[in-house]
Protein backbone atom coordinates (compact mmCIF):
# COMPACT_ATOMS: atom_id res chain seq x y z
CA UNK A 1 0.00 0.00 0.00
CA UNK A 2 2.80 2.88 1.15
CA UNK A 3 4.38 1.87 -2.16
CA UNK A 4 1.12 2.54 -4.33
CA UNK A 5 0.69 5.91 -2.52
CA UNK A 6 4.18 6.77 -2.76
CA UNK A 7 3.67 6.28 -6.94
CA UNK A 8 0.95 8.58 -7.07
CA UNK A 9 2.56 11.26 -5.16
CA UNK A 10 5.43 11.47 -8.29
CA UNK A 11 3.18 13.53 -10.90
CA UNK A 12 1.86 16.31 -8.18
CA UNK A 13 5.42 16.34 -6.95
CA UNK A 14 6.80 17.48 -10.42
CA UNK A 15 4.41 19.83 -11.21
CA UNK A 16 5.21 22.26 -7.94
CA UNK A 17 8.85 21.76 -8.78
CA UNK A 18 7.47 23.56 -12.27
CA UNK A 19 5.30 26.00 -10.97
CA UNK A 20 8.41 27.17 -8.24
CA UNK A 21 10.65 27.78 -11.57
CA UNK A 22 11.65 31.80 -11.34
CA UNK A 23 13.74 34.29 -13.45
CA UNK A 24 10.09 34.76 -15.74
CA UNK A 25 11.76 32.28 -18.30
CA UNK A 26 10.26 30.07 -19.17
CA UNK A 27 11.43 26.29 -17.58
CA UNK A 28 11.96 23.02 -19.31
CA UNK A 29 9.61 20.70 -19.42
CA UNK A 30 9.67 18.31 -16.23
CA UNK A 31 10.67 14.94 -17.13
CA UNK A 32 8.61 11.89 -17.26
CA UNK A 33 8.11 10.72 -13.74
CA UNK A 34 10.42 7.33 -12.91
CA UNK A 35 7.96 4.47 -12.17
CA UNK A 36 10.09 1.89 -10.35
CA UNK A 37 8.88 -1.41 -10.43
CA UNK A 38 7.26 -2.95 -7.36
CA UNK A 39 10.27 -5.08 -5.63
CA UNK A 40 10.05 -8.91 -6.77
CA UNK A 41 9.26 -10.82 -3.35
CA UNK A 42 11.75 -13.43 -3.16
CA UNK A 43 9.61 -16.52 -0.95
CA UNK A 44 11.56 -17.73 2.08
CA UNK A 45 12.92 -21.78 1.67
CA UNK A 46 10.75 -24.06 3.20
CA UNK A 47 11.44 -25.34 6.09
CA UNK A 48 11.78 -28.47 7.48
CA UNK A 49 9.05 -30.98 6.74
CA UNK A 50 6.83 -32.54 9.63
CA UNK A 51 8.77 -36.16 8.85
CA UNK A 52 11.84 -34.33 8.57
CA UNK A 53 11.31 -32.81 12.35
CA UNK A 54 10.22 -35.85 13.42
CA UNK A 55 13.22 -37.71 12.33
CA UNK A 56 15.65 -34.94 13.59
CA UNK A 57 13.83 -36.02 16.83
CA UNK A 58 13.78 -39.57 16.84
CA UNK A 59 18.01 -39.15 16.09
CA UNK A 60 18.17 -36.59 18.77
CA UNK A 61 16.28 -38.82 21.19
CA UNK A 62 18.85 -41.41 20.62
CA UNK A 63 22.30 -39.53 20.31
CA UNK A 64 21.68 -37.45 22.90
CA UNK A 65 19.93 -36.89 26.45
CA UNK A 66 16.99 -34.68 24.31
CA UNK A 67 17.17 -31.44 22.58
CA UNK A 68 14.78 -28.97 22.36
CA UNK A 69 12.46 -27.39 18.94
CA UNK A 70 14.96 -25.09 17.78
CA UNK A 71 17.97 -27.48 18.21
CA UNK A 72 15.75 -30.66 16.50
CA UNK A 73 15.39 -28.10 13.52
CA UNK A 74 18.50 -27.63 13.29
CA UNK A 75 18.92 -31.16 12.59
CA UNK A 76 16.66 -31.47 10.11
CA UNK A 77 18.01 -28.07 8.34
CA UNK A 78 21.55 -29.65 7.96
CA UNK A 79 20.91 -33.84 7.95
CA UNK A 80 21.93 -36.19 10.98
CA UNK A 81 24.73 -37.33 8.98
CA UNK A 82 26.36 -33.61 8.93
CA UNK A 83 25.47 -32.85 12.47
CA UNK A 84 27.04 -35.80 13.57
CA UNK A 85 30.20 -35.37 11.80
CA UNK A 86 30.27 -31.75 13.62
CA UNK A 87 29.78 -33.29 16.36
CA UNK A 88 32.92 -35.74 16.17
CA UNK A 89 35.00 -32.19 15.92
CA UNK A 90 33.90 -30.89 19.30
CA UNK A 91 36.08 -30.61 21.84
CA UNK A 92 35.78 -32.29 25.00
CA UNK A 93 33.12 -31.16 28.13
CA UNK A 94 34.90 -32.28 30.82
CA UNK A 95 33.19 -32.56 34.52
CA UNK A 96 36.41 -32.67 36.77
CA UNK A 97 37.28 -28.75 36.17
CA UNK A 98 33.17 -28.46 38.00
CA UNK A 99 34.39 -29.93 41.05
CA UNK A 100 37.56 -27.94 40.97
CA UNK A 101 35.63 -24.99 40.82
CA UNK A 102 33.06 -26.05 43.83
CA UNK A 103 36.27 -26.99 45.72
CA UNK A 104 37.91 -23.63 45.39
CA UNK A 105 34.89 -22.20 46.19
CA UNK A 106 34.19 -23.94 49.27
CA UNK A 107 37.51 -22.94 50.37
CA UNK A 108 37.22 -19.61 50.18
CA UNK A 109 34.02 -20.02 52.46
CA UNK A 110 31.19 -19.15 49.65
CA UNK A 111 29.18 -21.91 51.20
CA UNK A 112 29.01 -24.16 54.22
CA UNK A 113 28.25 -27.67 55.01
CA UNK A 114 24.90 -28.48 55.68
CA UNK A 115 24.01 -30.41 59.12
CA UNK A 116 27.17 -31.93 59.57
CA UNK A 117 27.19 -33.34 55.58
CA UNK A 118 30.76 -32.76 54.21
CA UNK A 119 29.39 -31.62 50.30
CA UNK A 120 32.59 -32.33 48.98
CA UNK A 121 31.06 -35.96 48.73
CA UNK A 122 28.55 -34.77 45.97
CA UNK A 123 30.84 -32.93 44.01
CA UNK A 124 31.24 -35.53 41.62
CA UNK A 125 27.36 -35.68 41.56
CA UNK A 126 27.14 -31.88 40.73
CA UNK A 127 29.66 -31.90 38.39
CA UNK A 128 27.57 -34.38 36.31
CA UNK A 129 24.55 -33.17 36.23
CA UNK A 130 26.04 -28.90 35.53
CA UNK A 131 28.14 -31.15 32.72
CA UNK A 132 25.16 -32.93 31.09
CA UNK A 133 22.70 -30.17 30.96
CA UNK A 134 25.38 -27.09 29.80
CA UNK A 135 27.80 -29.02 27.26
CA UNK A 136 27.38 -28.60 23.81
CA UNK A 137 29.15 -31.35 22.66
CA UNK A 138 25.80 -33.65 23.13
CA UNK A 139 26.65 -36.72 21.29
CA UNK A 140 29.99 -37.66 23.23
CA UNK A 141 27.59 -37.19 26.86
CA UNK A 142 25.63 -39.45 25.80
CA UNK A 143 27.99 -42.00 24.33
CA UNK A 144 30.03 -41.51 27.78
CA UNK A 145 26.74 -42.09 29.52
CA UNK A 146 26.44 -45.12 27.55
CA UNK A 147 30.14 -46.39 28.21
CA UNK A 148 29.26 -45.95 31.92
CA UNK A 149 26.88 -48.54 31.90
CA UNK A 150 29.19 -51.16 30.47
CA UNK A 151 32.31 -49.88 31.64
CA UNK A 152 30.78 -49.63 35.40
CA UNK A 153 32.33 -48.06 38.15
CA UNK A 154 29.99 -46.85 41.31
CA UNK A 155 30.05 -44.59 44.16
CA UNK A 156 30.27 -47.01 47.10
CA UNK A 157 33.48 -46.37 49.34
CA UNK A 158 36.45 -44.78 48.66
CA UNK A 159 34.76 -43.93 45.44
CA UNK A 160 32.13 -41.87 46.93
CA UNK A 161 34.40 -40.11 49.31
CA UNK A 162 36.50 -38.05 46.73
CA UNK A 163 35.26 -36.33 43.73
CA UNK A 164 37.52 -36.60 41.51
CA UNK A 165 37.42 -40.34 41.36
CA UNK A 166 34.05 -40.71 39.84
CA UNK A 167 34.63 -36.97 37.95
CA UNK A 168 38.22 -38.35 36.20
CA UNK A 169 37.10 -41.48 35.67
CA UNK A 170 34.18 -40.03 33.97
CA UNK A 171 35.97 -37.76 31.85
CA UNK A 172 38.12 -40.76 31.07
CA UNK A 173 35.33 -42.34 29.44
CA UNK A 174 34.47 -39.10 27.29
CA UNK A 175 37.51 -39.00 25.93
CA UNK A 176 37.45 -42.45 25.04
CA UNK A 177 33.61 -42.17 23.27
CA UNK A 178 34.92 -41.03 19.95
CA UNK A 179 38.74 -42.40 20.32
CA UNK A 180 39.74 -46.20 19.54
CA UNK A 181 38.27 -49.06 21.58
CA UNK A 182 41.73 -50.13 22.86
CA UNK A 183 42.91 -46.69 23.81
CA UNK A 184 39.57 -46.87 25.57
CA UNK A 185 40.08 -50.46 27.09
CA UNK A 186 43.53 -49.69 28.27
CA UNK A 187 42.44 -46.43 29.77
CA UNK A 188 40.17 -48.27 31.49
CA UNK A 189 41.87 -51.02 32.50
CA UNK A 190 44.56 -48.49 34.21
CA UNK A 191 42.10 -45.99 35.73
CA UNK A 192 42.52 -45.91 39.55
CA UNK A 193 39.03 -45.45 40.09
CA UNK A 194 38.61 -49.14 38.27
CA UNK A 195 41.36 -50.18 40.08
CA UNK A 196 39.90 -49.65 43.34
CA UNK A 197 36.36 -51.05 42.12
CA UNK A 198 37.40 -53.88 41.22
CA UNK A 199 40.42 -54.48 43.33
CA UNK A 200 43.72 -54.57 40.75
CA UNK A 201 45.08 -51.30 42.61
CA UNK A 202 47.90 -52.95 45.16
CA UNK A 203 47.36 -56.21 43.72
CA UNK A 204 50.25 -58.32 44.17
CA UNK A 205 52.26 -61.08 42.96
CA UNK A 206 51.72 -64.67 44.26
CA UNK A 207 52.78 -65.64 47.79
CA UNK A 208 53.11 -69.27 48.11
CA UNK A 209 54.73 -69.33 51.63
CA UNK A 210 51.35 -67.01 52.83
CA UNK A 211 49.27 -68.60 50.96
CA UNK A 212 48.00 -65.58 48.66
CA UNK A 213 47.51 -65.24 44.83
CA UNK A 214 46.76 -62.30 42.67
CA UNK A 215 43.20 -61.09 42.86
CA UNK A 216 41.16 -62.45 40.01
CA UNK A 217 37.91 -59.73 40.25
CA UNK A 218 39.08 -57.60 37.42
CA UNK A 219 40.84 -60.60 35.17
CA UNK A 220 37.22 -61.99 35.23
CA UNK A 221 35.36 -59.02 34.47
CA UNK A 222 37.29 -57.70 32.30
CA UNK A 223 36.65 -60.98 29.84
CA UNK A 224 33.05 -61.13 30.80
CA UNK A 225 31.60 -57.89 30.55
CA UNK A 226 33.98 -55.58 29.06
CA UNK A 227 35.46 -57.02 25.93
CA UNK A 228 34.03 -60.68 24.98
CA UNK A 229 31.27 -62.06 27.30
CA UNK A 230 30.49 -65.90 28.43
CA UNK A 231 30.25 -67.26 25.16
CA UNK A 232 31.65 -67.27 21.52
CA UNK A 233 29.59 -65.21 18.97
CA UNK A 234 29.27 -65.16 15.59
CA UNK A 235 29.49 -61.75 14.01
CA UNK A 236 25.62 -61.43 13.80
CA UNK A 237 25.78 -61.72 17.65
CA UNK A 238 24.58 -65.73 17.74
CA UNK A 239 25.76 -67.66 19.67
CA UNK A 240 28.40 -70.00 18.53
CA UNK A 241 27.88 -73.65 19.33
CA UNK A 242 29.87 -77.02 19.49
CA UNK A 243 28.87 -80.62 18.13
CA UNK A 244 26.14 -81.31 20.55
CA UNK A 245 24.25 -77.83 20.37
CA UNK A 246 25.72 -76.13 23.29
CA UNK A 247 27.33 -72.66 23.03
CA UNK A 248 31.34 -72.88 23.80
CA UNK A 249 32.34 -70.76 26.85
CA UNK A 250 35.23 -67.70 25.79
CA UNK A 251 37.23 -68.38 28.78
CA UNK A 252 37.59 -70.61 32.16
CA UNK A 253 39.05 -70.51 35.24
CA UNK A 254 42.50 -70.98 34.69
CA UNK A 255 42.19 -68.21 31.97
CA UNK A 256 41.05 -66.18 35.12
CA UNK A 257 44.34 -66.86 36.97
CA UNK A 258 46.21 -66.51 34.10
CA UNK A 259 45.00 -62.66 33.31
CA UNK A 260 45.07 -62.52 36.77
CA UNK A 261 48.70 -62.49 37.19
CA UNK A 262 49.08 -60.13 34.02
CA UNK A 263 47.02 -57.55 36.11
CA UNK A 264 49.64 -57.56 39.41
CA UNK A 265 52.34 -54.62 40.39
CA UNK A 266 49.99 -51.83 39.50
CA UNK A 267 49.32 -49.19 42.26
CA UNK A 268 48.78 -45.17 41.89
CA UNK A 269 50.88 -43.14 39.39
CA UNK A 270 51.02 -39.25 39.53
CA UNK A 271 54.26 -37.42 41.05
CA UNK A 272 52.34 -37.01 44.34
CA UNK A 273 50.72 -39.98 44.88
CA UNK A 274 53.17 -41.49 47.08
CA UNK A 275 53.44 -38.73 49.25
CA UNK A 276 49.74 -38.60 50.76
CA UNK A 277 48.07 -36.66 48.04
CA UNK A 278 45.08 -38.57 47.87
CA UNK A 279 43.53 -36.25 45.15
CA UNK A 280 46.83 -37.36 43.08
CA UNK A 281 45.49 -41.14 42.88
CA UNK A 282 42.47 -40.26 40.61
CA UNK A 283 44.21 -38.46 37.77
CA UNK A 284 46.58 -40.35 36.65
CA UNK A 285 46.77 -43.84 35.30
CA UNK A 286 48.40 -46.53 37.38
CA UNK A 287 51.79 -47.42 37.36
CA UNK A 288 53.61 -50.89 37.06
CA UNK A 289 55.83 -51.36 40.26
CA UNK A 290 57.91 -54.27 38.83
CA UNK A 291 58.89 -56.10 42.49
CA UNK A 292 55.07 -56.45 42.59
CA UNK A 293 54.48 -58.19 39.60
CA UNK A 294 54.01 -61.90 38.90
CA UNK A 295 56.94 -63.17 37.09
CA UNK A 296 56.95 -65.57 34.46
CA UNK A 297 54.79 -67.51 31.42
CA UNK A 298 51.10 -66.42 31.27
CA UNK A 299 48.96 -68.00 29.05
CA UNK A 300 46.04 -65.88 27.22
CA UNK A 301 43.17 -67.15 25.41
CA UNK A 302 43.89 -68.64 21.73
CA UNK A 303 47.02 -70.15 22.89
CA UNK A 304 48.74 -66.95 23.19
CA UNK A 305 51.96 -67.31 25.80
CA UNK A 306 53.58 -64.06 27.05
CA UNK A 307 56.98 -65.15 27.71
CA UNK A 308 58.69 -64.57 31.06
CA UNK A 309 61.02 -62.19 31.55
CA UNK A 310 58.87 -59.49 30.05
CA UNK A 311 57.98 -56.13 31.93
CA UNK A 312 54.80 -55.81 33.89
CA UNK A 313 53.26 -53.48 31.10
CA UNK A 314 54.27 -55.11 28.47
CA UNK A 315 52.45 -58.15 29.83
CA UNK A 316 49.69 -55.54 30.31
CA UNK A 317 49.68 -54.41 27.09
CA UNK A 318 50.07 -57.86 25.07
CA UNK A 319 46.86 -59.47 27.36
CA UNK A 320 44.97 -56.13 26.80
CA UNK A 321 45.58 -57.03 22.80
CA UNK A 322 44.84 -60.14 23.05
CA UNK A 323 41.45 -59.36 24.02
CA UNK A 324 40.91 -56.36 21.56
CA UNK A 325 41.41 -58.86 18.74
CA UNK A 326 38.98 -61.46 19.77
CA UNK A 327 36.29 -61.59 17.42
CA UNK A 328 33.92 -61.71 19.82
CA UNK A 329 34.45 -57.44 21.17
CA UNK A 330 32.83 -56.44 17.76
CA UNK A 331 29.34 -58.15 17.73
CA UNK A 332 29.42 -58.15 21.98
CA UNK A 333 30.25 -54.52 22.32
CA UNK A 334 28.31 -53.62 19.67
CA UNK A 335 24.77 -55.16 20.53
CA UNK A 336 25.63 -53.00 23.93
CA UNK A 337 25.44 -49.81 22.51
CA UNK A 338 22.68 -50.17 20.51
CA UNK A 339 20.98 -51.41 22.95
CA UNK A 340 21.70 -47.83 25.33
CA UNK A 341 21.20 -45.99 21.95
CA UNK A 342 18.72 -47.22 19.82
CA UNK A 343 16.58 -50.02 20.62
CA UNK A 344 16.80 -53.46 22.93
CA UNK A 345 16.45 -55.76 20.56
CA UNK A 346 18.50 -55.11 16.80
CA UNK A 347 18.16 -57.68 14.26
CA UNK A 348 21.02 -60.00 13.81
CA UNK A 349 22.20 -58.48 11.14
CA UNK A 350 21.59 -55.01 12.41
CA UNK A 351 24.51 -55.90 14.88
CA UNK A 352 26.62 -57.38 12.43
CA UNK A 353 26.80 -53.92 9.94
CA UNK A 354 27.86 -52.61 13.45
CA UNK A 355 30.23 -55.35 14.11
CA UNK A 356 31.72 -55.06 11.00
CA UNK A 357 32.30 -51.18 11.57
CA UNK A 358 33.86 -52.25 14.59
CA UNK A 359 36.11 -54.70 13.01
CA UNK A 360 36.88 -51.99 10.51
CA UNK A 361 36.02 -54.08 7.43
CA UNK A 362 35.60 -50.19 5.29
CA UNK A 363 37.99 -48.38 7.27
CA UNK A 364 40.89 -50.62 7.64
CA UNK A 365 41.01 -49.60 11.64
CA UNK A 366 39.81 -51.95 13.73
CA UNK A 367 38.02 -50.60 16.94
CA UNK A 368 37.30 -47.05 15.37
CA UNK A 369 34.13 -45.55 17.39
CA UNK A 370 33.19 -42.71 15.58
CA UNK A 371 32.81 -45.56 12.98
CA UNK A 372 31.17 -47.41 15.36
CA UNK A 373 28.50 -44.94 16.14
CA UNK A 374 28.05 -43.91 12.44
CA UNK A 375 26.85 -47.62 12.23
CA UNK A 376 24.68 -46.98 14.94
CA UNK A 377 23.05 -44.42 14.90
CA UNK A 378 22.52 -44.20 10.83
CA UNK A 379 21.85 -48.06 10.14
CA UNK A 380 18.49 -48.31 8.22
CA UNK A 381 17.17 -50.09 10.94
CA UNK A 382 17.45 -47.10 13.12
CA UNK A 383 16.52 -44.62 9.96
CA UNK A 384 13.85 -46.16 8.24
CA UNK A 385 9.96 -47.19 9.43
CA UNK A 386 10.07 -50.49 12.32
CA UNK A 387 7.79 -52.86 13.44
CA UNK A 388 6.47 -51.10 16.55
CA UNK A 389 5.97 -54.39 18.33
CA UNK A 390 9.63 -55.59 18.73
CA UNK A 391 11.36 -51.81 17.78
CA UNK A 392 12.84 -49.72 20.22
CA UNK A 393 13.77 -49.49 24.23
CA UNK A 394 12.20 -48.14 27.85
CA UNK A 395 13.79 -44.87 28.89
CA UNK A 396 15.18 -45.95 31.65
CA UNK A 397 14.56 -43.33 34.64
CA UNK A 398 17.61 -41.18 34.83
CA UNK A 399 17.36 -40.54 30.67
CA UNK A 400 14.00 -39.42 31.75
CA UNK A 401 14.68 -36.63 33.94
CA UNK A 402 17.84 -35.58 31.68
CA UNK A 403 15.42 -35.52 28.86
CA UNK A 404 12.83 -33.41 30.27
CA UNK A 405 15.22 -30.74 31.49
CA UNK A 406 16.94 -30.56 28.15
CA UNK A 407 13.92 -30.44 26.01
CA UNK A 408 12.44 -27.69 27.36
CA UNK A 409 15.85 -25.81 28.12
CA UNK A 410 16.04 -25.70 32.19
CA UNK A 411 17.41 -22.88 33.38
CA UNK A 412 18.76 -21.50 37.07
CA UNK A 413 19.47 -17.97 37.65
CA UNK A 414 23.17 -18.22 37.55
CA UNK A 415 23.34 -20.99 35.03
CA UNK A 416 24.37 -23.59 37.44
CA UNK A 417 23.01 -27.59 37.93
CA UNK A 418 24.40 -29.05 40.96
CA UNK A 419 22.02 -31.72 41.28
CA UNK A 420 22.75 -33.51 44.33
CA UNK A 421 20.31 -36.69 42.55
CA UNK A 422 19.15 -37.50 45.91
CA UNK A 423 15.29 -37.51 44.85
CA UNK A 424 16.18 -39.54 41.60
CA UNK A 425 17.39 -42.20 44.33
CA UNK A 426 14.91 -42.08 46.16
CA UNK A 427 12.47 -42.20 43.44
CA UNK A 428 13.49 -44.55 40.70
CA UNK A 429 16.50 -46.30 43.02
CA UNK A 430 18.65 -44.96 39.68
CA UNK A 431 21.57 -42.78 39.60
CA UNK A 432 24.67 -42.36 37.76
CA UNK A 433 27.22 -43.65 38.39
CA UNK A 434 25.82 -45.59 41.06
CA UNK A 435 24.58 -49.06 40.10
CA UNK A 436 24.60 -51.90 43.19
CA UNK A 437 27.55 -53.69 40.86
CA UNK A 438 29.62 -54.32 38.29
CA UNK A 439 26.75 -55.42 36.45
CA UNK A 440 25.45 -52.22 36.07
CA UNK A 441 21.17 -51.14 37.44
CA UNK A 442 20.17 -53.94 34.48
CA UNK A 443 21.46 -57.21 32.39
CA UNK A 444 21.57 -56.58 28.29
CA UNK A 445 20.09 -59.84 28.34
CA UNK A 446 17.52 -58.97 31.11
CA UNK A 447 13.53 -60.55 29.82
CA UNK A 448 10.73 -59.48 32.03
CA UNK A 449 7.77 -62.48 32.28
CA UNK A 450 4.83 -61.95 30.38
CA UNK A 451 4.29 -60.26 26.90
CA UNK A 452 7.92 -59.45 26.15
CA UNK A 453 9.54 -62.65 27.38
CA UNK A 454 6.30 -65.09 25.60
CA UNK A 455 7.96 -63.69 22.49
CA UNK A 456 11.42 -63.85 22.91
CA UNK A 457 12.66 -60.44 23.58
CA UNK A 458 14.51 -58.77 25.92
CA UNK A 459 13.81 -55.57 28.06
CA UNK A 460 17.01 -54.48 29.57
CA UNK A 461 15.01 -51.26 31.51
CA UNK A 462 12.30 -53.54 33.25
CA UNK A 463 14.98 -55.19 35.20
CA UNK A 464 14.78 -51.76 37.47
CA UNK A 465 11.27 -51.36 36.47
CA UNK A 466 8.58 -52.20 39.30
CA UNK A 467 4.94 -50.39 40.45
CA UNK A 468 7.46 -48.90 43.50
CA UNK A 469 9.84 -47.54 40.91
CA UNK A 470 7.07 -46.49 38.03
CA UNK A 471 5.02 -44.66 41.17
CA UNK A 472 8.19 -42.93 41.61
CA UNK A 473 8.62 -41.94 38.47
CA UNK A 474 5.87 -40.44 37.69
CA UNK A 475 6.02 -38.36 41.55
CA UNK A 476 9.31 -37.21 40.50
CA UNK A 477 8.38 -35.94 36.77
CA UNK A 478 5.52 -34.27 39.38
CA UNK A 479 7.59 -32.48 41.27
CA UNK A 480 9.51 -30.92 38.06
CA UNK A 481 7.12 -30.13 36.46
CA UNK A 482 4.27 -28.39 38.29
CA UNK A 483 6.84 -26.63 41.51
CA UNK A 484 9.14 -24.08 41.02
CA UNK A 485 12.74 -24.73 41.76
CA UNK A 486 12.12 -28.60 42.44
CA UNK A 487 13.38 -29.82 39.07
CA UNK A 488 16.70 -30.88 40.61
CA UNK A 489 17.76 -31.86 44.25
CA UNK A 490 19.61 -28.90 44.61
CA UNK A 491 21.33 -27.62 48.07
CA UNK A 492 21.86 -24.55 49.77
CA UNK A 493 22.81 -21.90 48.57
CA UNK A 494 23.60 -22.92 44.89
CA UNK A 495 20.86 -21.96 42.32
CA UNK A 496 17.69 -23.70 41.80
CA UNK A 497 16.61 -25.22 38.33
CA UNK A 498 13.33 -24.74 36.29
CA UNK A 499 12.21 -25.82 33.00
CA UNK A 500 12.04 -22.73 30.53
CA UNK A 501 8.14 -23.06 29.06
CA UNK A 502 7.98 -19.63 28.13
CA UNK A 503 8.30 -20.58 24.01
CA UNK A 504 5.28 -23.42 24.69
CA UNK A 505 3.03 -20.11 26.47
CA UNK A 506 1.84 -18.96 22.90
CA UNK A 507 1.34 -22.08 21.76
CA UNK A 508 -1.03 -22.95 24.29
CA UNK A 509 -3.76 -20.64 23.08
CA UNK A 510 -4.77 -23.79 20.29
CA UNK A 511 -4.29 -26.90 22.57
CA UNK A 512 -3.54 -28.76 18.77
CA UNK A 513 -0.80 -26.22 18.10
CA UNK A 514 0.69 -27.28 21.70
CA UNK A 515 -0.19 -30.93 21.20
CA UNK A 516 1.51 -31.13 17.84
CA UNK A 517 4.67 -29.27 19.15
CA UNK A 518 5.16 -31.11 22.41
CA UNK A 519 4.69 -34.61 20.18
CA UNK A 520 7.89 -33.59 18.12
CA UNK A 521 9.80 -32.78 21.08
CA UNK A 522 8.93 -35.30 23.50
CA UNK A 523 7.18 -38.86 21.37
CA UNK A 524 9.54 -37.58 17.84
CA UNK A 525 6.26 -37.06 16.01
CA UNK A 526 4.52 -40.57 16.39
CA UNK A 527 2.35 -39.39 19.48
CA UNK A 528 -0.93 -42.31 19.29
CA UNK A 529 -3.96 -41.04 18.70
CA UNK A 530 -5.43 -42.57 21.96
CA UNK A 531 -2.87 -40.61 23.99
CA UNK A 532 -3.74 -37.50 21.95
CA UNK A 533 -7.23 -37.89 22.80
CA UNK A 534 -6.76 -38.19 26.56
CA UNK A 535 -4.01 -35.07 26.50
CA UNK A 536 -6.31 -32.79 24.45
CA UNK A 537 -9.73 -33.79 26.42
CA UNK A 538 -7.51 -32.85 29.93
CA UNK A 539 -6.30 -29.17 28.52
CA UNK A 540 -9.66 -28.34 26.71
CA UNK A 541 -10.51 -27.20 30.35
CA UNK A 542 -7.81 -25.77 30.99
CA UNK A 543 -7.89 -21.75 30.96
CA UNK A 544 -4.41 -20.25 32.26
CA UNK A 545 -1.88 -21.12 29.34
CA UNK A 546 0.96 -21.98 31.83
CA UNK A 547 -0.86 -24.70 33.52
CA UNK A 548 -1.88 -25.81 30.11
CA UNK A 549 1.38 -26.41 29.33
CA UNK A 550 2.75 -27.90 32.86
CA UNK A 551 -0.37 -30.36 32.34
CA UNK A 552 0.18 -31.66 28.95
CA UNK A 553 3.97 -31.97 29.57
CA UNK A 554 3.35 -33.92 32.34
CA UNK A 555 0.53 -35.89 30.51
CA UNK A 556 2.61 -37.14 28.20
CA UNK A 557 5.84 -37.85 30.06
CA UNK A 558 4.38 -40.69 32.23
CA UNK A 559 2.53 -41.96 29.16
CA UNK A 560 3.99 -45.02 26.92
CA UNK A 561 4.85 -42.55 24.25
CA UNK A 562 7.21 -41.23 26.12
CA UNK A 563 8.33 -43.79 28.00
CA UNK A 564 9.06 -46.30 25.64
CA UNK A 565 11.75 -45.14 22.82
CA UNK A 566 10.43 -46.22 19.19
Amino acid sequence: MKMHLRLALVPAIAAFAAACGGGGSSAPPAPPPVVQPPPTTVAPPPGPSRAELAYASKFASRATFGLPYPQIEEIAEQGAEAWLEQQFEMPVTESKPVADKLKGRRAAGQFNDLDGVDLIFQFWRFAWWHTTMTAEDVVRQRVGFALSEIFVVSNIDMLNDEPWALTNYYDTLLHGAFGNFRDLLRDVALHPSMGIYLSHVNNRKADPASNTFPDENFAREVMQLFTIGLYELNIDGSLRLDANGAPIPTYDNHDIAEFAKVFTGLSYGGKDARFGKRKAWFLAPMQMFEEHHEPGEKQLLGGVTLAAGQTGMEDVEAALDNLFEHPNVGPFIGRQLIQRLVTSNPSSAYVERVARAFNGDDTGVRGDMRAVLRAILLDPEATQPREPSTFGKLREPALRLVALARQFKANSDDGTFYNAGHRLNYYTGQHPLASPSVFNFFLPNHSPPGLIADAGLVGPEFQITTPTTIIGAVNMIDVGVFRENQLFDVPEPFAKANLNLTAYRPLANDVDDLLERLDLVMTQGEMHADTRAAVRAALVGIDDPLTRVRQAIYLIAMSPDYTVES
